[in-house]
């Protein structure tokens, strides 16, 4: 063993880019400007454009951006909103910090995507008003939306693309954050487009919804210090931009590499017996995570953490099981069957675009070692 393979290692992206970025961060140290400046703007801009989006609005996280960009909505009080239970507990958790109920609804097994069938039905037969769906694009692939915008459009949903784990990705012609009404994305450190903290966007093509979004992150300012409607405090702040901008160049070359990795880790594990990732017809994935399944998942997680591999579980439980949820969140009415049984057999393997090849073969002869 020639020392730890970490799953994930954000610090290998910096040192990939040192100098472009000590020169950005050294620009705004000497520009005396730290709050929503030119790195922000020029980020809003890059970003929304890469993406393929008219406005772009740089937050402090991507649970902000999925609460400022729901509250922006002007969703009725009190309503539903569709998602999944099988992720980040953000998505959930922006949910009732905009004053709005979380329905969360089942997965395809597959992908581990919200399930378009699973929303139609809860539809059919609604518990209350449900104003909003947002689909989970997880570990780097796209959900449904071929389905589910349909869906959504027929029974007048408002829909929110939650974008955390999905920088550069597509979806026929498209990117990922240009479908929706708005789009949600995170940068925290180990995305694919990730900043030195947290940090997040929200994009949208609605120059209305921009500006009540640009007013919302900063108290509801119609002007400095005159609040024209309640909000709150959650700007991206200057150096984190900079980063952005400098890391937003490398993105693609990134995500080229993490699909090379994937296609090693496809090739090497093929007729292990673990379950691979599926891959979306006509979807760009990007590989936020490499994600199998195998019903002996714990036993093959220790095995590797013995040989110096580390791996990550997204996610150990589904929301709707975690203490602070369980019992009190309406759920999809046939279960969630498929987000219980993932949770019981995913294995996040080691992922980042600085991985070596000596590594990635490491990894696949430590996994064909411990089945």
């Amino acid at each position: 063993m020639t020392g730890k393979i970490p799953q994930t290692d954000p610090r290998a992206s910096y040192l990939a880019l040192r100098g472009d970025i000590d020169r950005a961060v050294g620009r705004v140290l000497e520009s005396g400007r730290y709050i929503l400046g030119e790195e922000v703007a020029g980020f809003e801009r890059e970003f929304a454009a890469y993406i393929g989006q008219r406005h772009g609005i740089g937050v402090a996280s991507g649970t902000d951006a999925l609460v400022l960009g729901l509250k922006a909505l002007d969703l009725p009080p009190d309503s539903y909103v569709a998602t999944v239970s099988h992720t980040a507990v953000a998505t959930v958790a922006a949910i009732e910090l905009a004053g709005l109920k979380p329905l969360l609804l089942d997965i395809e097994r597959d992908t581990m995507t919200l399930d378009p069938k699973a929303l139609t039905r809860a539809l059919e037969k609604p518990p209350g008003k449900i104003s909003a769906v947002i689909p989970v694009h997880l570990y780097g692939q796209a959900a449904d939306l071929g389905a589910i915008r349909p869906v959504a459009a027929r029974h007048g949903l408002k829909l929110i693309e939650d974008c955390a784990q999905c920088h550069g990705a597509s979806l026929g012609d498209k990117r990922l954050g240009g479908f929706g009404d708005l789009s949600c994305f995170s940068f925290y450190p180990t995305k694919n487009l990730g900043a030195f903290g947290d940090g997040g966007a929200v994009l949208t093509g609605d120059p209305g919804l921009a500006a009540r979004l640009r007013a919302l992150r900063e108290y509801g300012w119609r002007e400095r210090y005159v609040s024209e409607r309640p909000g709150m405090n959650s700007r991206l702040d200057e150096l984190q931009a900079a980063v952005l901008r400098v890391k937003l160049a490398d993105l693609d070359a990134g995500n080229a590499r993490r699909a090379s990795i994937a296609d090693h880790y496809d090739q090497g594990l093929k007729d292990s017996g673990l379950v691979l990732p599926a891959r979306r017809k006509a979807a760009t994935h990007v590989f936020h995570q490499y994600v199998v399944r195998t019903a002996k998942r714990d036993a093959l997680r220790a095995a590797l953490d013995r040989q110096g591999i580390g791996t990550g579980i997204h996610y150990p439980l589904p929301v709707h099981l975690q203490d602070a949820y369980r019992g009190r969140i309406t759920l999809d009415p046939a279960g969630l069957g498929e987000s219980e049984n993932a949770s019981r057999e995913v294995l996040s393997l080691p992922m980042y675009p600085e991985l070596g090849e000596e590594s990635v073969a490491r990894v696949i002869a430590a996994i064909r070692k411990s089945l």
